[in-house]
């Protein structure tokens, strides 16, 4: 390896649960590729992001700060400043390749080459917008682009659960889309050394639509679907039992949920999911290999990652928006043979913010001051003292297309118990994660847990005014 800092490569994929990759202990998924970097590097099975949608997520991860503090709370908030650019003035050549999330779309954001390609259905937000995945559609004469105008007019648009088969040609589907134009930039483009280059997957994010091969692969295993029970669904506070009702009526992201589906429409919604998971994993195997051929895996340290999971159903909730772990809980695997001992998994828990200061210390760059992160590299290094965090946290505000009856709520977890705030509201969740690890009994209003109530909402009281102390000369800077 050479004495320059090691490349960073940065692949996210939008909207991934954590049982989605074999390696991990879901044997119904082929990911052979994500397989490799598990075996041969180090999975963080406990990492958890801090916000429940895209942009928050993101921007809490590029600006290493709680949205609380970069006022970045849900999508279509403004943000285009990023720590990239402290990797550019360190000599980092910067470049993007699919999904930030910025708002602006094009905002710079440090990079110095953005190829930008965002959700696969923009319906409000930059609806309008022309991004290279809506370009190479047009040239092969994809009009009107996949999405919730087009599947409107299917028979079974309101009964797919936003799962649709691929229909296209298969260059066009937008995982391959990006994970193609990554390997043709690695293979053809002048790579100037190091290289941060950050991949980013739209999917499995929904519509779900892999093609029809990946479809037929997944059709009929068993993913374990376990319905929510009445009395779960009865426990939930009552503004979550609203959002499942709003959710059935509005199509966001071309899903109509459904509050009562069939095994066999979650099994198609599911099978669609997975099987789209399957593409980017094939897609993953390409990159790696295009960054082999051109001789710069072996100096590179890549990171695998997703901004935040999908209910797909559980626990009678669609897509995000909540604070159960399917939803907060995202996989994360550092991989650089030689730099890190492979085949380890880690328990303890950390936060999806941790990776910027652990990027910091990858590129040799000074941690700045105020990033709430804390670093990975004891645990990536083997240091018998390294314990992670003994609580993470989450923020999630109502999005403005929503139209929901919360504003704002957050969450603490510890390994044992996770407790959910909800701003003005009477109502919230605790669950005993280690007599209830589904999460499926509520015990808010449990009299037996009422210490646990009582001192995890201090936890949480502390961690808000520590935070908003540490960071209060953030100022508007980033914004």
């Amino acid at each position: 390896m050479s004495q320059r800092p090691p490349n960073i490569i940065l692949i996210i994929t939008d909207q991934q649960r954590f049982d989605t990759i074999g390696a991990l202990g879901f044997d119904y998924m082929d990911t052979p590729h994500l397989d490799r970097l598990v075996r041969e590097g180090v999975s963080f099975d406990n990492c958890f992001i801090p916000a429940t949608s895209c942009a928050p997520a993101r921007a809490s991860l590029f600006t290493g700060r709680y949205p609380h503090t970069t006022r970045i709370f849900k999508n279509g908030d403004p943000w285009r400043k990023t720590w990239v650019s402290d990797l550019r003035a360190a000599g980092y050549h910067t470049v993007n390749i699919g999904k930030m999330h910025t708002t602006p779309f094009l905002a710079e954001a440090g990079f110095d080459e953005r190829y930008v390609v965002e959700n696969k259905d923009r319906y409000l937000q930059g609806a309008e917008f022309i991004d290279e995945w809506d370009k190479a559609l047009i040239a092969r004469g994809v009009v009107p682009k996949p999405g919730r105008i087009m599947y409107r007019e299917r028979a079974d648009y309101r009964h797919s659960l936003g799962a649709f088969v691929w229909d296209w040609d298969e260059d066009l589907q937008s995982d391959n889309f990006v994970g193609g134009f990554a390997t043709h930039w690695i293979r053809n483009q002048t790579v100037r050394e190091p290289l941060f280059l950050q991949i980013g997957f739209p999917g499995p994010h929904p519509p779900y639509d892999p093609t029809p091969e990946f479809e037929r692969r997944y059709r009929d295993r068993d993913f374990g679907i376990v319905d929510p029970t009445r009395a779960e669904i009865d426990g939930q506070p009552g503004p979550f039992r609203s959002m499942r009702e709003h959710n059935a009526e509005v199509d966001h992201d071309s899903i109509v949920h459904m509050l009562d589906p069939t095994f066999a429409q979650r099994q198609h919604q599911r099978a669609c999911y997975m099987a789209n998971v399957a593409m980017i994993d094939a897609q993953v195997g390409n990159i790696l290999a295009a960054l082999k051929d051109r001789g710069l895996l072996e100096d590179s340290i890549v990171v695998f990652t997703s901004d935040h999971g999908d209910a797909l159903g559980d626990h009678g909730h669609s897509q995000k928006w909540t604070f159960y772990d399917i939803v907060t809980r995202v996989p994360t695997i550092v991989w650089s043979p030689g730099r890190f001992d492979g085949g380890r998994r880690i328990e303890d828990l950390y936060s999806w913010i941790d990776l910027a200061p652990t990027i910091f210390e990858f590129a040799g760059l000074t941690v700045p001051e105020g990033f709430e992160g804390i670093s990975m590299g004891p645990a990536l290094a083997g240091s018998p003292s390294a314990s992670g965090r003994r609580y993470v946290f989450c923020e999630q505000s109502r999005e403005d297309m929503m139209g929901l009856d919360w504003d704002f709520m957050t969450m603490v977890r510890d390994r044992r118990w996770k407790l959910v705030r909800l701003l003005d509201c009477d109502e919230g969740q605790l669950f005993d994660l280690e007599s209830d690890p589904g999460e499926t009994r509520n015990r808010w209003d449990d009299p037996d847990c009422a210490a646990e109530r009582g001192r995890l909402s201090d936890v949480l009281t502390d961690w808000l005014i520590r935070s908003h102390y540490e960071t209060s000369d953030w100022g508007q800077q980033w914004r």
